[in-house]
């Protein structure tokens, strides 16, 4: 959020949001989404999904979460459809997302506990995993927010 705040990309990336245009954010992406953040300390985010992001509770999971897990679809959208049933995607994580509002997540995944994968409210959506590093699945999704 430094980062952007200091380049000035906060204010366009919000306008680009209430512009009503698909905004698709990736892993940390994903993450900047929210109000608040963790990861060093209390951080406001752009604030355009609410809830906030902490560490996962991974269990006896090694933390960063990496590699190939599954993402569960918890509600229909178009940027899951047809995926397989079983769809694998990469990650590479030590923190997760946690919606306030459980109607927001369309994806969830299992690592230690389970965590929203996949989220959306309105036109602003957000995936935990790398679709770029995803082979199949990952083009089928990067595919599917392109017909938005």
């Amino acid at each position: 959020m430094q980062a952007l705040n200091e380049r000035g990309f906060t204010a366009a990336i919000r306008e680009f949001a209430g512009s009503g245009r698909p905004l698709l954010g990736i892993c940390l992406g994903m993450q900047l989404l929210f109000e608040t953040g963790e990861e060093f300390e209390k951080t406001p985010g752009l604030g355009l999904i609410p809830g906030r992001v902490r560490e996962i509770r991974a269990g006896a999971n090694p933390v960063p979460h990496m590699g190939w897990n599954r993402i569960l679809p918890r509600k229909a959208d178009p940027l899951l459809e047809n995926l397989p049933e079983e769809a694998f995607f990469y990650f590479v994580h030590s923190f997760v997302c946690e919606p306030a509002e459980r109607a927001d997540v369309l994806g969830e995944t299992d690592y230690g506990e389970t965590f929203c994968s996949v989220v959306r409210r309105g036109n602003v959506r957000g995936i935990q995993a790398h679709p770029e590093k995803s082979q199949r699945c990952g083009a089928r999704l990067l595919e599917n927010f392109l017909k938005l």
